[in-house]
């Protein structure tokens, strides 16, 4: 992982194509901005662990209906 320190109104760049901005800092909060193509999903990583989850469940689920079909 790299670990890097930014200051409010600074920025990273990511791929050439994509930019992290810090946009505000309060107490322990930082708010963060990115910009990427519209093609480049940029999720929230709980969001991202919850889309992965039920992902899983439904081939779970698609696989036994297949199976169930197949019998």
């Amino acid at each position: 992982m790299l670990a890097l320190t930014r200051k409010k109104g600074e920025s990273i760049v990511v791929n050439n194509d994509i930019e992290i901005s810090i946009l505000d800092i309060r107490g322990e909060q930082v708010k963060v901005g990115i910009s990427a193509p519209k093609d480049v999903p940029v999720y929230r990583k709980e969001v991202y662990l919850q889309i992965q989850k039920e992902n899983e469940a439904a081939v779970s689920l698609d696989s036994v209906e297949m199976l169930k079909n197949i019998l």
